[in-house]
């Protein structure tokens, strides 16, 4: 074995292994909650932050306001305001309501942000056609964890 080799193989073997639950695995209570993490990993109210105001990812500033966020302009009105949700969820309600609203709040225009079926329009990007499903989710397993990480942190 080359040294090159057998650095390359400390290296592979030394990266954690991630496990993350599908979308079509994860387990909602009846309250549309999500008991356990999607993932290993915990997340991060950083990138969580990053990822609210990231109109390439959750464009969360879309449809919601913070009032504290500043850095985000045009937040949106169509979902209630941000500000306290750490205060009025649970971290488990918080992460059903991001993976898919709809289990918690059947009238809800929020997407479904950690689902791959049961789309009602899902389109194949800008050809006009219907997609079709399974689609990959809107954020990753990660990225949820991360913007629930970021929500939780919303207090009072």
């Amino acid at each position: 074995m080359t040294a090159a080799l057998a650095a390359l193989l400390a290296v592979v073997f030394a990266l954690p292994l991630i496990a993350e639950t599908a979308p079509q695995d994860v387990a909602f209570d009846e309250t549309g909650a999500i008991a356990a993490p999607l993932g290993d990993m915990p997340g991060d109210p950083r990138e969580g932050a990053r990822i609210y105001g990231d109109k390439e990812s959750g464009n969360c500033v879309a449809c919601h306001q913070i009032s504290g966020r500043t850095d985000t302009e045009f937040q949106g009105t169509i979902g209630p305001a941000l500000d306290g949700v750490g205060d009025r969820w649970e971290e488990a309600q918080l992460r059903g309501i991001v993976a898919d609203a709809k289990r918690t709040f059947p009238e809800s225009m929020m997407p479904g942000f950690y689902k791959s079926t049961g789309y009602i329009r899902p389109g194949d990007e800008f050809t006009g056609k219907a997609g079709t499903e399974p689609l990959p989710p809107l954020l990753t397993a990660q990225q949820v964890e991360d913007v629930v990480a970021y929500l939780a942190t919303l207090k009072e």
